[in-house]
């Protein structure tokens, strides 16, 4: 891996964009904007949840890029992969808001979780 600034997790690219990696998640770097990157802390965790929508938005986005895809996850495994990628403590406000922003789906009973594959 390259240079890395601020942090065990963040790293800069040539026009100074930060792009983080997640622990173990997805080995894909993942450009962050500025705006963004007030909510992240130095290892690319979510520290606080954005007020406007469009920041949430964009946050749901990022944590959505920090999972692994083609992986299914009961509930329970899904908020501990949450919890690694928060630290403001409502993985459940990110796993609903995940679904409800359809980078999620879920089972019909809730017991199993994947990332919705982006349309072709």
């Amino acid at each position: 891996m390259g240079d890395m600034a601020g942090g065990a997790g963040g790293a800069l690219t040539s026009d100074t964009t930060p792009v983080i990696l997640g622990p173990a998640m997805s080995e894909a770097k993942i450009p962050v904007s500025e705006k963004l990157s007030r909510y992240l802390d130095t290892e690319g965790r979510l520290k606080n949840w954005p007020s406007r929508r469009s920041d949430q938005l964009d946050a749901l986005s990022y944590l959505a890029a920090r999972l692994p895809s083609d992986v299914e996850w009961s509930e329970r495994e899904l908020n501990d992969l949450l919890k690694s990628l928060h630290t403001f403590g409502d993985w459940a406000l990110l796993r609903r808001d995940l679904y409800d922003a359809r980078l999620l789906d879920r089972s019909p009973d809730g017991r199993r979780y994947w990332k919705v594959r982006p349309p072709a």
